[in-house]
This record gives structure tokens, C-alpha cells and sequence, in this order.
């Protein structure tokens, strides 16, 4: 059983505990997309489960928009759910007069991207954005917050922050989209993106992480805080807080052996 060997455990319910091991085989391909789950006599028997279990487990599965199915027929799980983000691809800033890199990179697998601006303004922000732009006690950032959306679906909340010597008196501040997103802009303003760095950590949703996003339950979302660099090391341009569903998400990065 489950926990024997580390002497713990799971208290979750028992239609939460199987939803989770199916989440997690539909997760790693296990199960791929076009795949039908095994029946309802199967899950019984396999988990030791009654009908009224297994329903409630296939029920969280379908909110969380990882199966379709309906009463009677076949479970399956749903095709292109899971989304492989690779940071790397939209770094550099985007050729002069193109579209947000971010935008395009998504509209290669095939999916309708876009973006809509919630807020411009300088705010105190959170302690751990304060301490990587370097600001004092206090000290204030341009904000620009934004939600991505792919096939009309919120999949991204995005907030910017940038030192007020850099965006004050240019679009950064100005409440509209900029063509070829902030990266481009700070490119053309002497500021070209050099390094990035990301902190990537698994987090329970915020009020509102749950609401723009569209979350079906309590499961975490990913959250990552990238610190970017221009010329100058020491000296951050931007630091980006993104936050994704992490059911639906996986990140992949690069590495070279030095």
C-alpha cells in the first residue's frame, strides 16, 4: 500500500487520491491523448473504490478540463491539454515590428494567442520582486500586469516590474500594448536582454491566481520569478512574476555541461 514504506499517510479522500494517480499517468503520458480510461468495473477493482468514488474522481479530472466523457460512455483524455513551455524560445526580444514573441511561439502548436492588459501603474512591489530590482524599503516599480490567453482560455497571469529610472516617461508606463511586448521596447531603449534568470516554485492560488485563471479546485499553480539582466550584471531591467496551472503545464530548460 501506498505510504508502507515511509510509515505515512495520504489522508486525502479516497476520490481525491485517485483522480491524483490518474492525473499524474495522464501527466507523464501514461495515458496520452486520445487515450480511454479504463472502465468504471476496472477503477473499482483497481483502488478497492464504489461507483459513487470513481465518478467523483472522473468528475474532478473533467473540471480540470484533463478528460472528457459523459454518462454512459467512454472517458478519454483530451487532446492537446498539456502544455510544454520552453522560456528559452521567447527571450530574445522580437525583429523590429513583429508581435510578442511569447504570442507567436504559442501560434506555432497551433493554438490563437493573445494578451489583455489589466493594469499599468507604480506600485511597492511584493518583498521578493523589491529585492531583486535592488529598491529600498518602500521604494516603488512600474507595473505592468497582463493575462495570456490561448484559444480564448486564460492560461497566464503575468506581472512586470520595471525600475522607475528606466520606464518612466516611455510606453511602459503608458496603458496600451506595446508592439513586439517590453523586450523589444528595452532593446530600443539601450537595454537589450542578456541574461535571465528563473526561480520556478509550485505555490496554492491567490483569489485572484484562481479567478483570472480559471481554476477548477485546489490544485497549485506554477510561479515563476525570472530576474532579467541587460548589459550591465549587476543591474536588473526587469523582474517578471508569471503564474500558469500546473496541471496543465510542464517547463523544459537547457542545459550544457561547462
Amino acid at each position: 500500500m501506498p505510504g508502507e514504506e515511509t510509515g505515512t499517510v495520504d489522508h486525502r479522500s479516497l476520490h481525491e487520491r485517485i483522480a491524483a494517480d490518474l492525473r499524474d499517468e495522464i501527466m507523464n503520458g501514461d495515458l496520452a491523448p486520445g487515450a480511454k480510461l479504463p472502465s468504471t468495473a476496472q477503477l473499482k477493482e483497481r483502488f478497492a473504490a464504489s461507483n459513487a468514488t470513481v465518478q467523483k474522481a472522473l468528475g474532478l479530472l473533467k473540471d480540470e478540463r484533463l478528460v472528457v466523457g459523459r454518462a454512459g460512455a467512454a472517458v478519454t483524455v483530451r487532446d492537446h491539454r498539456q502544455r510544454t513551455m520552453r522560456p528559452a524560445s521567447y527571450m530574445a526580444p522580437a525583429a523590429g515590428g513583429a508581435r510578442y514573441r511569447w504570442l507567436t511561439e504559442a501560434e506555432k502548436l497551433g493554438t490563437r494567442a493573445r494578451s489583455r492588459l489589466l493594469r499599468v501603474a507604480e506600485v511597492v512591489p511584493p518583498a521578493d520582486v523589491a529585492a531583486a530590482l535592488g529598491l529600498p524599503e518602500g521604494g516603488t516599480a512600474l507595473l505592468r500586469h497582463q493575462l495570456l490567453l490561448l484559444d480564448d482560455e486564460p492560461v497566464e497571469l503575468v506581472s512586470s516590474y520595471y525600475p522607475p529610472e528606466i520606464a518612466r516617461s516611455t510606453a511602459i508606463e503608458e496603458r496600451r500594448k506595446i508592439r513586439g511586448g517590453t523586450p523589444a521596447l528595452l532593446a530600443e531603449l539601450g537595454y537589450p536582454p542578456r541574461l535571465s534568470v528563473d526561480r520556478v516554485s509550485a505555490r496554492v492560488p491567490t483569489q485572484e491566481q484562481f479567478t483570472a485563471l480559471r481554476l477548477p479546485g485546489d490544485l497549485p499553480v506554477l510561479r515563476t520569478l525570472r530576474v532579467v539582466h541587460g548589459d550591465d550584471a549587476d543591474r536588473p531591467i526587469e523582474v517578471t512574476v508569471m503564474v500558469k496551472a500546473g496541471h496543465l503545464y510542464e517547463m523544459q530548460y537547457e542545459f550544457t555541461a561547462e
